[in-house]
C-alpha cells in the first residue's frame, strides 16, 4: 500500500469519531474545556513557515468561492460531530479554501473525509486531523508557530500576510526565529527531533506524529519550566515519513 495515495490518517474511522482527547496537564484540560471561542508533509527539505499574529489579519480569502457549501458540510459532518470545539479552529476550517491546495482534477474531493495526494509523494491531511492537531496547539492568535508548508506562494496570493517561508531541512526547524510558542509537524519522524524540542518555548506545545512503522502515534508535547516535556499520546495515525537525516 502506497501511503502517498491511500494514507488514512485517523485510525480506525470509529476512533477518529470519538471526542477530542484531553491534554496531559489537568490545568490545560480545564482551560480547553472552559474556552469557547492549519498540513502537508514535513519533509527534511521543506518549506518552513513561521506564522506570527498580525493585527487586523482576516481569515477571509480574497477570492470568489464556489466551494463554500462543501466546506460548510465538511465542518458540520467531520469536524463538529467529532468533538472539535475551538471556535477559531472551526472558523478557519469554514473559511480556508482547501480545494486550492490540491490538484485541479481533485478539487471537488478536497472536502471529503480523507487525505488526498498533492504530488511528490506527499498528501494533504484529512480535514478532521487538520482540525484536531490545530486545536491541540491551544492557540489564541498571538503565538509564533512553526509548521511545514509547501504552498507559500498560494498563501500570499490569498492574503495570508503573517506567513514567512524558508526552504531548509525540516529536522533542523528554524533556529534563527526560535523560540516558538507552538510547533506542528505533519510527517512522521522515528523520534521527536531534538532541534524542534530545543526551539519550543517554555510552556509551548508541539503536536507531532511519531514512529517509523505504518501506524504512528500522534503526540502532544508540552514543555515545562525545567525544559522537560510532558507527553500525551492522542490517537493512532498514518502519516508519510519525514525524509532525510536527523543530526
Amino acid at each position: 500500500m502506497n501511503p502517498s495515495s491511500t494514507e488514512q490518517e485517523a485510525l480506525p474511522r470509529q476512533l477518529a469519531a470519538r471526542r477530542r482527547p484531553v491534554p496531559s496537564d489537568p490545568e490545560d484540560a480545564d482551560r480547553l474545556r472552559q474556552r469557547s471561542g492549519v498540513r502537508r508533509a514535513f519533509p527534511a527539505i521543506a518549506a518552513l513557515a513561521l506564522l506570527a499574529a498580525v493585527p487586523g489579519f482576516s481569515l477571509e480569502p480574497q477570492m470568489d468561492d464556489s466551494f463554500a457549501s462543501l466546506r460548510q458540510q465538511m465542518v458540520e459532518d467531520q469536524i463538529l460531530r467529532r468533538g472539535v470545539e475551538d471556535r477559531t479552529v472551526i472558523a478557519a476550517m469554514e473559511t480556508v479554501p482547501r480545494h486550492l491546495f490540491v490538484p485541479e482534477s481533485q478539487q471537488r474531493e478536497a472536502y471529503i473525509d480523507s487525505p488526498l495526494p498533492i504530488g511528490q509523494g506527499q498528501t494533504i491531511s484529512q480535514p478532521y486531523i487538520v482540525a484536531l492537531m490545530t486545536e491541540l496547539l491551544d492557540l489564541d492568535g498571538s503565538e509564533r508557530v512553526l509548521e511545514g508548508k509547501q504552498a507559500s506562494r498560494l498563501l500570499a496570493e490569498l492574503g495570508y500576510s503573517n506567513v514567512h517561508v524558508r526552504i531548509d531541512n525540516g529536522y533542523h526547524g528554524w533556529p534563527e526565529e526560535a523560540p516558538f510558542d507552538a510547533i506542528i509537524v505533519t510527517a512522521s519522524p522515528p523520534s521527536v527531533p531534538q532541534a524542534l524540542v530545543d526551539q519550543l518555548d517554555v510552556g509551548g506545545r508541539m503536536v507531532i506524529p511519531v514512529g517509523a512503522g505504518a501506524v504512528q502515534s500522534l503526540e502532544l508535547l508540552v514543555k515545562s519550566g525545567d525544559g522537560k516535556l510532558k507527553r500525551k499520546t492522542v490517537v493512532p495515525v498514518r502519516f508519510v515519513p519525514m525524509i532525510g537525516e536527523q543530526d
